[in-house]
């Protein structure tokens, strides 16, 4: 039992190797190549296209501007509702013989410049230019090497080719078709990132006091246990023993070297199938993660819950809280697993992910500040190179497109928090990935245990302090996301600097660090302990 344990914990720590905070929405990172002729240095913005076939609403969709041309509304209120018309030729690469006089222009890109299509529907006096992409990507609409000089007085969008086809179906039988096209605002910041930020740090905190606030009944049943009993309790105990994994420095290195051949794989050969076996590995251990939690919780508190047991065949006897719980809990991820495109599908997506996690950093711990440095920094390496210079060998970042499922059919993994950007007219979720709360969460949970074992008090241990480093580098990390407009940012660069980094200097400082370099070693030296508040 102790050897599949452990089994499942590594394999859960490979996994568990997403590491990145990033906006599920289209990123509009600037290019180098901005053309700086007059009247092309538009900013790229976001479109929010509402459609209506013969005056009756349909779904809106997003478009984007090109950096040419006049800006769009900010507010649906102030903005046009126009008749659209195919331009004839459809390219709208030579004069029209639609009318397109007061219309919203539609065009196919290809055969001509997107600043052409553009300077032939304004001729034509169409109010508006919509070119549909022969992609679902949003194209960034720029000028023409041969341009010098524009005087493009129309706004011009460009939407996806499913939504072409879409309009293009609609206009068949001389069908009335009404675009109103606005360009929304962002808020600065999302009420889900202050929600995120709390799960985060709520889990490492909950899982570093999690033995400590369960193991209080136990204590008080040691007294009202007969001899029998009571061997039966530290032989159990013995046995959680067993199954913990004290992660070594080799151990960390193979870690992060497997981490990103699984990483590789996943980017060249993702499907939806291959997410829905990661699907069903999240499923498993989250509903071992659930049910351990769960039934920690309620013998917590029910110190006779846990007695009655039933004989079940291949099973022998088992806790009947244990099986119905079990059972709970396999309901709970099959609903989720079912449902997991629904709107609200994230509230089950977090609870079990928090639950596994905090299974996880009672099962796996670190023994020193030595293994953590070799462990963390090797992390640090892992999260740069995959999110900031893999473009470089694979002209995308590999952490990004595997996080966003691009090659997965609309599927996305789920080894990651989210929850949805509710104040974001755009929609979207704001995520981080398991990797960004475990890893720095194996060194909060050492300091919690060295604390505990050399009986610090709040202000002169650590486990406090880097509970507010791990607060503060997850800051830093949302403040960076916004700075680069959405685009995701490898967490881990904040958050060992503010966590290892920080326990280090703190170490050193009160002159502790070759204790905790050396912890739970047979050259570990004692520390001298002054208590404190």
């Amino acid at each position: 039992m102790a050897m599949a344990c452990r089994f499942g914990i590594l394999i859960w720590l490979f996994l568990i190797g997403l590491s990145l905070v990033f906006a599920d929405d289209v990123s509009l990172d600037e290019d180098d190549s901005t053309s700086k002729i007059p009247g092309c240095n538009n900013k790229l913005q976001l479109v929010k296209v509402k459609s209506w076939v013969k005056g009756v609403e349909g779904e809106s969709f997003s478009g984007l501007t090109a950096r040419f041309g006049s800006s769009l509304p900010s507010k649906s209120e102030k903005a046009l509702r126009l008749p659209s018309v195919f331009s004839n030729p459809i390219n709208c690469c030579s004069s029209s013989s639609s009318k397109l006089n007061g219309l919203i222009a539609l065009s196919v890109r290809g055969d001509c410049a997107f600043t052409t299509k553009a300077e032939v529907a304004q001729s034509g006096g169409a109010a508006v230019l919509v070119v549909i992409n022969d992609k679902e990507d949003l194209y960034k609409m720029v000028c023409s090497k041969n341009d010098t000089s524009l005087n493009i007085s129309i706004p011009v969008v460009m939407i996806p080719k499913s939504r072409g086809d879409a309009l293009n179906k609609s206009m068949v039988n001389e069908k009335k078709v009404e675009l109103l096209l606005y360009a929304p605002n962002r808020p600065v910041v999302d009420f889900s990132v202050i929600l995120l930020w709390l799960m985060a740090v709520g889990t490492i905190v909950a899982a570093s006091l999690w033995s400590e606030f369960t193991s209080e009944r136990t204590d008080e049943r040691y007294n009202e246990l007969s001899p029998k009993e009571s061997s039966n309790v530290e032989t159990a105990e013995n046995d959680s023993e067993a199954d913990i994994i004290d992660i070594n420095a080799k151990s960390a290195v193979v870690f992060v070297i497997t981490a990103s051949s699984f990483l590789i794989l996943l980017y060249f050969f993702m499907s939806s199938w291959f997410v829905w076996i990661l699907i069903v590995l999240f499923c498993i251990g989250g509903v071992e993660g659930m049910h351990n939690c769960i039934v920690t919780l309620i013998l917590r508190n029910c110190r006779n819950c846990g007695r009655k047991t039933l004989n079940l065949p291949l099973l022998g006897e088992v806790s009947v809280l244990s099986l119905v719980v079990l059972l709970f809990c396999v309901v709970f991820a099959v609903v989720w697993a079912v449902r997991r495109q629904a709107s609200y599908s994230w509230i089950g997506q977090d609870i079990l992910g928090i639950c596994l996690m905090i299974t996880v950093l009672q099962l796996a711990r670190l023994p020193n500040i030595k293994v953590a440095s070799v462990l963390l920094c090797c992390a640090f390496v892992y999260d740069i190179f995959w999110v900031f210079l893999s473009p470089l060998i694979f002209h995308e970042s590999v952490m990004i497109a595997v996080a966003r499922g691009d090659n997965s059919g609309g599927e996305s993994i789920p080894m990651l928090l989210r929850i949805p950007r509710l104040a974001d007219p755009w929609g979207g979720y704001d995520m981080i990935g398991f990797g960004d709360i475990l890893f720095p969460g194996l060194l909060v949970s050492f300091s919690f245990r060295y604390d505990k074992a050399n009986k610090k008090g709040v202000a002169k241990g650590y486990f406090f302090w880097l509970v507010i480093g791990y607060g503060v580098g997850l800051f830093l990390t949302y403040l960076g996301l916004y700075l680069m407009d959405g685009h995701g940012q490898p967490a881990l660069l904040y958050l060992v600097p503010c966590t290892l980094g920080l326990i280090v200097l703190l170490g050193l400082v009160r002159g502790e660090l070759k204790a905790l370099w050396d912890y739970g070693t047979e050259s570990s030296p004692t520390v001298n302990n002054s208590g404190g508040v």
